[in-house]
């Protein structure tokens, strides 16, 4: 088994598109500045969010507010999974069998996850949430949850690059 995933990792790896990407002096940067754009745009909403839920900016209703960063993350995601597929390939058998890769792909699945848990049960109860009310503990911990795992999440991608 360990010998058939070696070779997936090694054809991703020497794909036209893995050599194309290592031999340009700037798509691999490129790619890099999009992908980097991307959690941006995805983390920076759910903080956002999580941070309301929290208990900051109380003035602005929950609802409203995933209604309009909801849309920014989809954005965020539509950036950071070619992106991140296309900077994976140009290392795969190193990155195939890093540690700190899996760590950081099993932390963004655990960061979905919580959002998918929270987005199914705790959220449905949003509308009776007034403006000013502060949110439920399982809203809270959701949140907590979200920022610990998303700052997993770009540990990890920092440590890959070096």
């Amino acid at each position: 088994m360990a010998a058939l995933v070696t070779e997936v990792f090694r054809w991703l790896e020497d794909s036209v598109w893995a050599v194309t990407i290592r031999q340009s002096v700037w798509l691999y940067p490129a790619l890099e500045v999009v992908h980097i754009l991307g959690i941006v745009i995805i983390v920076g909403a759910a903080f956002m969010f999580d941070l309301r839920l929290l208990g900051f900016g109380r003035e602005i209703s929950v609802q409203h507010l995933a209604g309009h960063l909801l849309s920014w993350s989809r954005r965020g995601l539509w950036l950071v999974v070619p992106s991140g597929f296309l900077l994976f390939i140009t290392d795969a058998l190193a990155l195939g069998y890093s540690f700190t890769f899996w760590l950081k792909m099993a932390l963004l699945s655990l960061a979905g996850f919580n959002a998918l848990i929270f987005h199914q049960f705790t959220f449905a109860s949003a509308a009776g949430w007034a403006t000013y009310q502060v949110a439920p503990i399982k809203a809270k911990a959701a949140a907590i949850i979200s920022i610990l795992l998303w700052l997993g999440v770009i540990i990890c991608g920092r440590w890959l690059a070096y």
